[in-house]
């Protein structure tokens, strides 16, 4: 199973060479490679399931919806967040070069794959374009949060606040983004397209409460693989302070307590509120799958924690998918 990490250093080489020789396939893969395509996925996916989530709990809005109007928007929007997307990540590499050569060495900066004015080019217009976007097209209460999100994520990297360094600040930083802004944001826009009201309905508490928390454990887990450059840059992390085994323990419990609130919640709701199906037998399924998952995890094998996060993010993405059918 390939997982983020794995590369051929020979591969890599070829791919600075064709970047730097002006090849433009070669320009396009760095910068994909440059956006993580596993934080892209994660931030279509919500859009995708918030937006069905505000029409399905809109009676008639599907029947209604003015389609030549809303799929422009949304189209829109999600150029919108990718905007932010890239741009948050982007300056994280930037700011983390020296850092990523020893735990991120495929990283499009590191590697030399892409310069540093290309990327310094990609994340400004990132960080410019997003922002225009939001303010031409939403409401000003969304381009606050857009703001708030844009600000959180630049001062996670940017000195001299660099909120990564403190492993609570930079849990929150992004636990606050992505867990509660996006999810928050995605249906307070669609309500907002078709007209009708913003109300927190117990599906949408729900999954800003269970994906805030989710964020929380991602946050904490992403340092699992990179301990070595973080104590040699004295970057502080829950990993480097307590250890990987232990850190990957408390993650899984965390997550398992995350699914058991996710049972209860359907069991204990008023009837008709959640479909018990999706919402107790979906999430003791995904708590099988992580505690299978746990199971393999060799916490001494680089590679076997690399899988582990890994299988924490499809446990993301899956979220995504059951919150559409709850």
């Amino acid at each position: 199973m390939a997982v983020e990490g794995d590369f051929d250093p020979d591969s890599i080489s070829r791919s600075v060479e064709e970047a730097k020789a002006g090849s433009i396939k070669a320009r396009l893969r760095a910068l994909y490679k440059f956006t993580r395509p596993h934080t892209i996925r994660g931030t279509i996916l919500a859009s995708i399931a918030g937006t069905i989530r505000a029409l399905v709990d809109t009676p008639g809005s599907i029947a209604t919806a003015n389609w030549n109007m809303m799929l422009p928007r949304a189209f829109i929007g999600m150029i919108a967040l990718l905007m932010g997307n890239a741009f948050i990540v982007g300056i994280n590499q930037i700011y983390d070069e020296k850092i990523d050569k020893m735990n991120k060495p495929f990283l499009p900066v590191a590697s030399g794959e892409m310069s540093k004015r290309f990327a310094w080019g990609a994340v400004l217009t990132g960080g410019c374009v997003g922002p225009l976007i939001v303010w031409n097209f939403f409401p000003l209460l969304l381009f606050k949060l857009y703001m708030l999100g844009w600000f959180l994520g630049a001062i996670y990297s940017v000195p001299p606040i660099r909120t990564k360094r403190n492993p609570i600040a930079a849990g929150l930083t992004i636990a606050t983004v992505r867990g509660f802004l996006l999810n928050f944001g995605v249906y307070y826009a669609v309500k907002d397209a078709i007209g009708a009201t913003f109300s927190w309905s117990p599906k949408v508490s729900f999954i800003a409460r269970f994906m805030t928390i989710f964020a929380t454990v991602i946050a904490i887990t992403k340092d699992l693989p990179d301990v070595e450059g973080d104590k040699a840059y004295n970057i502080q992390t829950f990993a480097t302070k307590v250890g990987v085994d232990r850190i990957a323990k408390g993650a899984t419990f965390c997550l398992l307590m995350n699914y058991v609130h996710a049972i209860l919640t359907g069991l204990l709701s008023k009837a008709g509120t959640f479909r018990p199906l999706s919402m107790v037998g979906g999430h003791a399924a995904l708590m099988a799958m992580l505690l299978f998952r746990f199971q393999q995890l060799d916490s001494s094998q680089i590679r076997s924690i690399k899988t582990y996060y890994k299988h924490i993010w499809d446990l993301f993405y899956l979220e995504y998918a059951l919150y559409t059918l709850i």
